[in-house]
C-alpha cells in the first residue's frame, strides 16, 4: 500500500476507521467530509453557543473495536466515558442492576434480583434469557421480537418495562418488527459475554471528539488529509484508477450513510443505490431541556416505560453541564407526526409527572429523519466488497452481527480498509 492514492468518501466513525487503517498500512489517505465537523451521524453540534451531539448514544463494554481504536488515536477510554455495571432503571419501579461478579454470575444475580417484577414475571424473564442462551444466541429462522416473545409467554408487563426499551435501543426499530437474531446478536456480546462486556459507557465527551477528531490528528501526522465541507460530487472509473472530483485516486472507500450512497455510487452502481434506496429508515429524536442546575437524575441514564419518552440521560453527570437533560426517542412513533412544539410540551409534562422538575428553560429537538435501517428480520446487507477490488463500502448498514451502531460502524470500517489492502497487496489490477 506504499504511496497508495486511497479516497475515503464520509468522515463519520466507518470512514474514519477505514482511513486509519490505511495510513497505518502506508497509504495516502484523503477524507472527503461534507459537512463542517466530523462524526456523521454521531458528531458535535454548537447551537445557541451550546457544545452538544446530534443525539445521544450509549456504549456498552463490548465495543472492542471501537475502544481498541480508540486507544490507537490516543484517546483514553478511561477518561472519555464514564463506566458503569450494567444497571437498566425503568420508571416506574423497574430496575436491572448486575453485581461485580464474574460471568455468568452477574447476569445470573441480575435477572434474580430484578426490581419491580413479581415473581412470575421475573421467572419469565430468566427463562426467556435461558432458552436464548441454550440455542446458543441462534434462531433457526429469524422472526420479529414481538413474535419471539409471545413464543416465549413473556408477560405484558415485563414487555414494556423490559424488552421495548431494550429492543428500541438496541435495533432502533419498533419491537413488532424488529429482527431478534439481531437483538441476540447484541445479548450475546453484552449479557451473555465476559462481566465488564455489559457494562454501560457513558461518553463524557461530545461525538466528534470521542474518535473521529483524533483519527483526523492521527492521519495527518502520517501524511493524510481531511477535508471538511467537500461534497463528493462525482466519482468516475478511469484506467486502473478513480476520479474523485476530477481527482485521481488509486482506490477508493465509499463510507457515506445508505440513503446517500447515490451521491457517489448513481453512476458506478445503480442497482445497489436502488436496493438502499428501498430500505426502511427509522428516526432518532433527541430531546433537550435546560432545567436549573439542581436537576438531576439518580444515575446516568433512566428509562420511562409505555410513555413517549423512552430514554433520559443526565449530561450534569457526563459532560459537566448541569440541569441539561437529553431525551432520546428511537424509532417512528405517534411523536413523528407531532410538530417540535406539541413534542416538547409531552415530553415536559412527562418528565414532571415523573420527576417533579417543572418547566425547564432552554430547549431544542434535534431530529435525524434517516438515523439507522430498520433492523428486520432477513434484511439483506451488502458486503464491504463490490465487484471492483478498488471500491469497498463501509458503514453500519453493511453485512455483519449488529445494528446500525458505532461498534458496527467501526468494524465495517476495518473490514472494508483491509479489504481493499489485500487487493492491493495481491497485485490488484483493472
Amino acid at each position: 500500500m506504499k504511496n497508495k492514492q486511497i479516497a475515503i468518501l464520509g468522515g463519520g466513525y466507518a470512514g474514519m476507521a477505514a482511513a486509519v487503517e490505511l495510513a497505518d498500512a502506508g497509504a495516502q489517505v484523503t477524507v472527503f467530509e461534507a459537512g463542517p465537523v466530523l462524526g456523521g451521524r454521531a458528531r458535535r453540534i454548537s447551537i445557541d453557543g451550546r457544545e452538544i451531539d446530534n443525539g445521544q448514544h450509549l456504549l456498552i463494554g463490548a465495543y472492542s473495536e471501537l475502544l481498541g481504536l480508540m486507544r490507537r488515536v490516543g484517546v483514553d477510554p478511561d477518561a472519555a466515558f464514564l463506566r458503569t455495571p450494567l444497571d437498566l432503571a425503568v420508571v416506574p419501579g423497574f430496575r436491572l442492576r448486575a453485581p461485580k461478579l464474574p460471568a455468568p454470575l452477574h447476569l445470573a444475580a441480575a435477572l434474580v434480583g430484578a426490581q419491580g417484577l413479581s415473581w412470575r414475571e421475573r421467572w419469565a424473564l430468566i427463562r426467556a434469557m435461558r432458552a436464548a442462551e441454550g440455542a446458543r444466541w441462534r434462531l433457526a429462522a429469524d422472526l420479529p421480537v414481538a413474535d419471539w416473545l409471545k413464543a416465549q409467554r413473556q408477560p405484558e408487563r415485563l414487555v414494556e418495562a423490559f424488552w421495548r426499551p431494550l429492543t428500541v435501543a438496541a435495533l432502533n426499530t419498533p419491537l413488532e418488527t424488529a429482527s431478534t437474531q439481531v437483538l441476540f446478536n447484541v445479548l450475546r456480546d453484552s449479557l451473555g459475554g465476559p462481566r465488564a462486556a455489559s457494562d454501560l459507557l457513558f461518553p463524557k465527551l461530545d461525538f466528534s471528539a470521542l474518535f473521529p477528531d483524533a483519527a483526523a490528528e492521527y492521519i495527518a501526522a502520517r501524511a493524510g488529509e481531511v477535508r471538511l465541507g467537500t461534497s463528493v460530487r462525482a466519482l468516475v472509473r478511469v484506467g486502473e484508477g478513480w476520479l474523485v472530483n476530477d481527482e485521481a485516486f488509486d482506490g477508493v472507500v465509499c463510507a457515506l450513510p445508505p440513503h446517500r450512497a447515490g451521491m457517489a455510487l448513481a453512476e458506478v452502481d445503480a442497482a445497489l443505490v436502488a436496493a438502499l434506496a428501498a430500505w426502511d429508515y427509522q428516526p432518532i429524536v433527541t430531546v433537550y431541556l435546560q432545567y436549573p442546575a439542581s436537576v438531576a437524575l439518580s444515575q446516568p441514564m433512566v428509562g420511562i416505560a409505555a410513555g413517549i419518552s423512552q430514554w433520559i440521560f443526565d449530561r450534569g453527570q457526563t459532560h459537566d453541564q448541569p440541569g441539561l437533560i437529553a431525551v432520546v426517542l428511537s424509532a417512528r412513533g405517534a411523536h413523528s407526526a407531532w410538530s417540535q412544539v406539541q413534542l416538547i410540551d409531552e415530553v415536559v409534562a412527562e418528565l414532571d409527572s415523573a420527576f417533579g422538575w417543572g418547566e425547564p428553560g432552554w430547549r431544542r429537538v434535534i431530529a435525524e429523519k434517516r438515523a439507522t435501517f430498520a433492523a428486520t428480520p432477513g434484511l439483506w446487507r451488502p458486503a464491504n466488497a463490490t465487484a471492483d477490488p478498488t471500491l469497498w463500502l463501509a458503514g453500519d448498514y453493511t453485512a455483519g452481527d449488529y445494528p446500525a451502531t458505532l461498534e458496527g460502524a467501526i468494524r465495517s470500517g476495518q473490514a472494508a480498509s483491509r479489504g481493499i489492502i489485500a487487493a492491493f497487496s495481491a497485485g490488484t489490477t483493472i
